[in-house]
């Protein structure tokens, strides 16, 4: 019996949708064949997902399961599959025909069948609206970040046997309730303040003005003299997000895994302050399977450089693209990926010797 679901594979910052298909069929021993371009973390989910219907009391079988997830062109990564792909193989292996076309479904298994958050949380949310779907059963821990959605359906899960019982119609779940307007107001905090910096009156001067036209700024002074604290500070006084700007950083900041799940969604700026050894790539993004990079994590925010004559000079002139474009775009032999990067850059050094001598000398 051939069983469908309906997933989605992470590509950059945004989702797209992946059909997950399992035949299950007789043999002499139990053996799971996943084909359609899986990395090594989507090939090892098979011994996740038998341990995780083991300890759900759900049936695993003894004969051959192929999974395949379509379009084959297109890389699966991560562990985002195991949820589907272990429904679809109860299903199949039971005989149960789900009636779950409407619903996308993620989430990382563990052993003991309980299911982990993932990344990616709202891109695929946006991924499933977009294709037609109402609903999407995602980790517990990833709902509130999948709920930004509006007009969709979220289903909050712990466990692989609640997942089961929940699909089969032997239970319950209430969808995840969030008022976005007021929970987007409601964490519009910062740790620190731009009011509780005295004196510096010129300085402050400057940084209200560079904030009130998105220019960078470059600060120079002697160690100590609170650089770094207000930089800190600035994104305080810059204008508000507005909603479709905090749900654009969100995507990004869990695509990057940087996402405080006690929160799920970014309504302040952020601010990123790098140290001077960064390498190329972890400033603008990339790796073996490409990610954002600092200027992608500091969009619509900060991008602080301190100690700025310490960067290698090759880090900086790879930030020409994003500074000029506002966004950045990385291009490997499987194809390319543009990641927005629209920020602030604030930079602050010491000065030389002989500035600082003539500093001591003016004061």
């Amino acid at each position: 019996m051939i069983t469908r679901l309906f997933s989605a594979a992470l590509r950059g910052i945004d989702a797209h949708e992946v059909e997950v298909e399992v035949n299950a069929y007789g043999s002499e021993k139990p053996l799971t064949i996943i084909v359609g371009l899986p990395d090594a973390a989507v090939r090892e989910s098979s011994q996740r997902v038998q341990s995780a219907l083991a300890a759900s009391a759900l049936s695993f079988g003894m004969g051959t399961k192929i999974v395949n997830l379509a379009p084959a062109d297109l890389k699966k990564e991560g562990p985002s599959f195991d949820l589907p792909i272990a429904v679809a193989m109860a299903a199949a292996c039971e005989q149960i025909q789900l009636t779950a076309d409407d619903c996308a479904i993620i989430g990382e298994l563990g052993l003991d069948g309980v299911v982990r958050p993932v990344k990616g949380a709202l891109s695929i949310a946006m991924e499933a609206k977009k294709q037609g779907r109402t609903r999407v059963v995602v980790p517990e821990a990833n709902q509130t970040e999948a709920a930004i959605v509006e007009g969709l359906q979220v289903f909050g899960v712990n466990s692989l046997h609640q997942t089961w019982q929940f699909l089969t119609g032997k239970t319950e779940i209430k969808p995840c309730e969030l008022d976005r307007h007021a929970f987007f107001e409601s964490h519009r905090n910062y740790d620190v303040d731009f009011d509780e910096v005295k004196g510096q009156h010129h300085v402050k001067r400057a940084l209200e003005v560079a904030a009130a036209g998105g220019h960078n700024m470059i600060m120079i002074g002697p160690p100590g003299t609170g650089k770094s604290m207000l930089a800190k500070r600035l994104p305080t006084i810059m204008p508000d997000m507005s909603e479709d700007e905090a749900i654009e950083v969100t995507k990004i900041h869990s695509i990057a895994g940087t996402l405080d799940l006690k929160h799920s969604f970014l309504t302040t700026r952020p601010f990123r302050s790098p140290h001077h050894t960064i390498s190329d790539a972890g400033l603008l993004g990339g790796g073996t399977n490409p990610g954002p990079g600092e200027v992608s994590l500091a969009h619509h925010g900060v991008l602080f450089l301190d100690e700025l004559p310490e960067f290698r000079r090759s880090t900086l002139e790879v930030m020409r693209q994003p500074l000029e474009d506002g966004q950045v775009t990385i291009s490997r032999a499987s194809g390319s990926l543009t990641f927005p990067a629209r920020f602030m850059l604030v930079a602050a050094l010491n000065p030389c010797p002989q500035g600082l001598a003539l500093g001591r000398r003016a004061a």
